[in-house]
C-alpha cells in the first residue's frame, strides 16, 4: 500500500470514529433526557475500584452538591446513608453482590447537604463477572422520592390529627385509648367550651377558629407529654390521662385548662372571652371509648346546669 493510500484510509477512519463518537454522544444526550424525564438517574458502580458512573445526572445534585464539592465513590455514598437506615441498605446490597438475592433494591434516607434527608429509591443488578465469577460492575438507577414521602406523611397526619389545631382526632383517640387502657390507670376528661358560640356571632367564624388554635396550644402547654389531647370537632375536646382520677395532679391540670380557657384570647379584630365545663370520668377494664366518654360528658353536663366554668370528678 503506497503512503498516499495509506493516509487516506487513515483519515477515513478518524471520520468514522468522529462519527461513531458523535452518534454515542447523540445516544447518550437522549438517553439523558428520557431517563432525566422520568426523573431516574442511572448509575453503574466498579466494585474493584470503588468509583460510581453517573450516565445523565451529576453524583451528588439530588442531595444539594455543587460539581466537584463531593466525589462519586462508593465509599462517599456509603458514608451519606443516614445512620438508622444504613445497615439495613447495606445488607440488601452485598446480599445481591455476594448471590443471596437477584437484584438490589432498598427505599432509604441519604443525608445531603448540611445534613438534609433525600429519601432515594435504589435498585440495582451486577451486569459483568470476571472469569472468575466474582462481580466487578453493577448497574442501577436512583430516583429522589423526597416529595412521595412527604406527601405520604402529610396524609398519615390528616388520617390521626385534626385540621384545625393539629391535635389528635377522634380515630386517633379511640387508638390511643384502647391501648392506654392496658398499660395501667386511665381517666378521660371531657371539655365543652362555653360562649363560644357568641365568639363566632359577635367576631366571625375566623376570629373563632382562632380562639380554638390558641386554646389548643394553651392545653398543650398545661399537660405532662404522656396525656393524650384531642380534639372532637366543634368546641369539644378530650384528654387521656394515665392517672387514678384521685391523683392530685388530675385536679391541677383540670384547674390549669379551665384557668387556660378563661384567659382573654387576642384576636385580629377583639378579644374573645370564652369559658370552659370539663368533666372527669375513670375508665373502668370493661369500658369502650364511646362509653368512657359519656361518663366524661355525664360530668361535664352536670357543671353546666350548676352554672358553668368548671370540673367535675365521677369516679
Amino acid at each position: 500500500m503506497s503512503e498516499e493510500a495509506l493516509r487516506q484510509q487513515i483519515q477515513n477512519l478518524k471520520k468514522h470514529n468522529a462519527r461513531l463518537k458523535r452518534i454515542a454522544h447523540d445516544a447518550r444526550n437522549k438517553l439523558s433526557a428520557a431517563l432525566d424525564g422520568t426523573g431516574l438517574c442511572l448509575w453503574q458502580l466498579d466494585i474493584p475500584s470503588g468509583k460510581l458512573v453517573i450516565f445523565n445526572r451529576r453524583w451528588g445534585s439530588m442531595l444539594g452538591f455543587q460539581p466537584k464539592e463531593t466525589k462519586a465513590q462508593f465509599e462517599v455514598w456509603r458514608e451519606r446513608l443516614h445512620p438508622e437506615d444504613a445497615d439495613e441498605v447495606l445488607r440488601a446490597f452485598y446480599d445481591h453482590i455476594e448471590g443471596r438475592a437477584p437484584y438490589y433494591e432498598a427505599l432509604h434516607r441519604m443525608l445531603g447537604k448540611n445534613d438534609k434527608i433525600t429519601w432515594v429509591l435504589d435498585r440495582g443488578r451486577v451486569t459483568e463477572w470476571d472469569e472468575e465469577g466474582n462481580p466487578l460492575k453493577v448497574t442501577g438507577t436512583h430516583i429522589d422520592m423526597t416529595k412521595e414521602k412527604q406527601y405520604e406523611a402529610q396524609l398519615s397526619s390528616l388520617a390521626h390529627h385534626d385540621p384545625l389545631t393539629g391535635l389528635t382526632n377522634r380515630h386517633a383517640l379511640q387508638t390511643h385509648f384502647s391501648k392506654m387502657k392496658t398499660q395501667g390507670p386511665l381517666c378521660v376528661a371531657f371539655i365543652d367550651l362555653d360562649n363560644f358560640k357568641h365568639v363566632n356571632d359577635t367576631l366571625g367564624h375566623r376570629s373563632g377558629d382562632e380562639v380554638l388554635i390558641q386554646l389548643s396550644q394553651r392545653i398543650l402547654d398545661q399537660v405532662p407529654p404522656n396525656v393524650v389531647v384531642g380534639r372532637l370537632g366543634g368546641d369539644e375536646f378530650v384528654l387521656l390521662m394515665p392517672f387514678l382520677i384521685d391523683f392530685p395532679k388530675v385536679r391541677i391540670m383540670m384547674q390549669s385548662v379551665l384557668d387556660a380557657a378563661l384567659t382573654p384570647f387576642d384576636v385580629d379584630n377583639g378579644h374573645a372571652h370564652i369559658g370552659a365545663s370539663i368533666g372527669v370520668a375513670t375508665v373502668q377494664p370493661h369500658f369502650s371509648f364511646d362509653e368512657a366518654l359519656t361518663r366524661a360528658d355525664e360530668a361535664m353536663y352536670q357543671i353546666k346546669k350548676n352554672g358553668k366554668q368548671g370540673f367535675g370528678l365521677a369516679g
